[in-house]
């Protein structure tokens, strides 16, 4: 019966039906634990070509973020730290890194106080890791985008 039904129906339609009933299995897909696509998504209006541009701008900060903020820290610019902390944090919002967002104010607002130093460290390094993550994550959607 729903063969029949279907009969006339254009092969691209029929397609989107069968991948809209039948979704990649979950352990096919990639369980993306930080990175929320939908805030790239909405950014860009849905452009491949800009969300790669602006995931590649992104994930060419990362390391210059956390390479300063070790420095920073070394030379004591505590002000300077959180004002590098703020800067990150704007960055890692457009990728609906909620939580990391979240740390990242509470670091900025910590280190531009000279506040809790023994804690830097382990913010920086907690930064460190959510963009470890979120690059992979990143680089599977963009594969899956294309």
């Amino acid at each position: 019966m729903f063969g029949r039904a279907l009969s006339g129906t254009p092969v691209r339609l029929k397609i989107t039906l069968f991948l809209y009933l039948y979704p990649e299995p979950k352990f096919m897909q990639m369980e993306y634990t930080i990175f929320k696509p939908e805030y790239l998504v909405s950014v860009t209006g849905g452009d491949p070509e800009v969300m790669e541009e602006i995931a590649g701008i992104f994930l060419n900060q990362i390391p210059e973020f956390v390479i300063e903020m070790n420095e920073l820290l070394e030379h004591e610019k505590y002000y300077e730290l959180g004002l590098l902390a703020h800067k990150a944090k704007g960055s890692v919002s457009v990728m609906g890194m909620d939580n990391t967002a979240i740390m990242l104010k509470e670091f900025e607002l910590l280190a531009k106080a000279g506040e809790q130093k023994e804690r830097y460290l382990d913010f920086i390094q907690k930064f460190r890791d959510d963009a470890s993550t979120v690059t992979a994550e990143i680089n599977d959607y963009l594969s899956r985008s294309r």
